[in-house]
């Protein structure tokens, strides 16, 4: 399924553009996602980050908290999409 058929992925998108300043950034995601959800989503960004910068895996692991797992799921979205 193309999540851009989905009426309610496709309102988030929207409201993530609608986002102008680094504060309602702060406020929107605090509404909308628990704590974990956003450290998760933030985890998976450093660990993409360091994957660009080819850092190795155990690197990544002792960086980020990551497990091999994330970085494997991570790196295959980094790599093919």
């Amino acid at each position: 399924m193309d999540l851009r058929e989905n009426k309610e992925y496709m309102l988030f998108v929207k409201a993530l553009l609608s986002l102008k300043t680094e504060e309602e950034c702060h406020a929107f995601l605090d509404d909308v996602m628990t704590k974990r959800e956003i450290l998760d989503i933030s985890q998976r960004m450093m660990v993409a980050k360091l994957l660009s910068e080819q850092t190795i895996y155990t690197k990544i692991v002792e960086e980020t908290g990551a497990s091999t797992a994330t970085i494997s799921r991570v790196n295959r979205c980094y790599l093919y999409g």
